[in-house]
């Protein structure tokens, strides 16, 4: 075990920041294990960068600071190369992001204070950072197969968990208190928030609370899927589009003016950003599917503190910064979605809000308060959208009752109650729209 300190390395809270962030990396390059016992406020001037078999653990009261917009404070090795990193375990740390916002993006697309793309086994406990700022989110994880993120406090501005394409992960204990979404699945995305594109699978994210503030927007948990098409000759690209070309992925890094742009040339490259017919094309990834969304994610003891209007949104992007599905692609279908010992601590308009294609929502176990299951849609894609099955299994219903399930017009819904039960006896819920009733034991009407 290599400990770092300032005997050792010279890594010291009374070190300037150039001095600080190159004994850390000095220390990081050796792998193993690498510890950070002595307390106090460490600053940095510069990434570091942490590689494959490597352990960063932090003790009680150390705390890494920014002193400049030095892009990504923590970031794998392998995020610049494209090359996988394996068994990377970080613990204890404490981020002050000291008004430093993450200005500017070593690698397009990641655009985290800590970041990982390209990545397997990896592991980031006892995480805390109580300043996040609104341009970069705080931990950032993309491309990647196995990861535990858990004992998380966030608090600040921007996303506190963001992932990108990956599979088999858990997100566990975490208490956040941010403006913008505590957690995001985003399988699609706007150009500069995700690297590569791709289904998030097989994850399970439990006991986190989303904490109340007065401020807000977004929900506790943002589920974005996407499609795309292959490069046909003038077809009109705007900011975010994605194309496949010459079997790769391509990303249009256009302004955010939302007006489109004529592709009369094919992009070809296999790195970098080449511009063609006045198109930014940004080389993303070899052999992409068509499509991307979220699939087999159960959420279980998940506490709304803060007030919102939605709190789980499985949703497309369609503005002048992206539009998730373009125009004739197939839309993905989002996938067995859990939602498990959810309980409402404040006023919840709609518990989900699915504008995605899903195949089957279950609630369990849960104690729901006067909210909604809303079905909504694109208007440009209607026509496109299946049924989607909604189960609610052992659900106490607080209040009087009211709109249980609105499907808008061009969605529909087939939806079970069992096991469930009012908690007054005179309560009467409603569904709104094409919904189908299976069954249910509580006093349920169509309108």
């Amino acid at each position: 075990m290599e400990k770092c300190n300032d005997a050792c390395f010279g890594f010291s809270p009374a070190g300037t920041p150039e001095h600080n962030t190159a004994a850390l990396q000095a220390a990081l390059d050796r792998t193993g294990t690498v510890r950070v016992d002595a307390p106090g406020i460490y600053d940095l001037s510069g990434p570091l960068k942490i590689g494959s078999n490597t352990a960063l653990e932090f003790g009680a009261g150390v705390f890494l600071r920014r002193k400049n917009a030095c892009g990504y404070t923590l970031v794998n090795k392998g995020a610049y190369t494209g090359v996988w990193d394996e068994n990377i375990r970080v613990t204890g740390l404490s981020l002050i992001v000291n008004g430093c916002e993450l200005t500017h993006q070593d690698i397009v697309g990641m655009n985290g204070h800590v970041g990982f793309h390209f990545v397997k086994n990896l592991t980031v406990r006892d995480f805390t950072c109580h300043d996040l700022m609104a341009r970069g989110f705080c931990l950032h994880v993309c491309t990647f197969e196995n990861i535990v993120l858990e004992n998380l406090f966030i608090e600040g501005s921007k996303d506190a968990v963001h992932l990108g394409c990956g599979r088999k992960f858990a997100i566990r204990h975490g208490m956040f208190r941010t403006f913008d979404d505590p957690i995001a699945l985003n399988a699609h995305d706007y150009v500069n928030a995700n690297p590569q594109f791709g289904w998030i699978e097989d994850g399970v994210i439990e006991d986190c609370h989303d904490l109340d503030q007065p401020d807000t927007t977004g929900f506790f948990c943002r589920m974005l899927g996407g499609a795309w098409s292959d490069w046909r000759p003038d077809m009109p690209i705007r900011r975010s589009d994605l194309v496949v070309s010459n079997g790769n992925l391509y990303n249009a890094h256009l302004p955010v003016d939302g007006l489109e742009r004529i592709s009369r040339t094919p992009p070809v490259h296999e790195s970098g950003i080449v511009e063609h017919d006045g198109i930014p094309w940004k080389f993303v990834q070899k052999n992409s599917a068509c499509c991307c969304g979220v699939r087999n994610v159960h959420f279980r003891d998940i506490f709304l503190e803060k007030r919102r209007t939605r709190a789980f949104s499985m949703t497309f992007d369609h503005d002048k910064w992206s539009r998730s599905v373009y125009p004739g692609a197939r839309m993905p279908v989002q996938s067995d979605i859990i939602l498990e010992n959810i309980f409402f601590k404040n006023r919840i308009d709609a518990l989900a809000e699915i504008r995605t294609p899903c195949d089957t929502l279950k609630i369990i176990n849960s104690v729901m308060d006067r909210s909604t299951i809303l079905l909504n849609l694109w208007d440009y894609l209607a026509g496109q959208y299946p049924t989607t099955k909604i189960l609610f299994s052992g659900t106490t219903f607080k209040g009087a009752g009211g709109v249980l399930v609105e499907a808008q017009p061009g969605r529909s819904a087939a939806i079970r109650l069992s096991g469930s039960i009012p908690e007054r006896e005179d309560a009467e819920f409603l569904c709104k729209g094409d919904v189908r009733v299976l069954g249910s034991d509580v006093r349920l009407r169509k309108i």
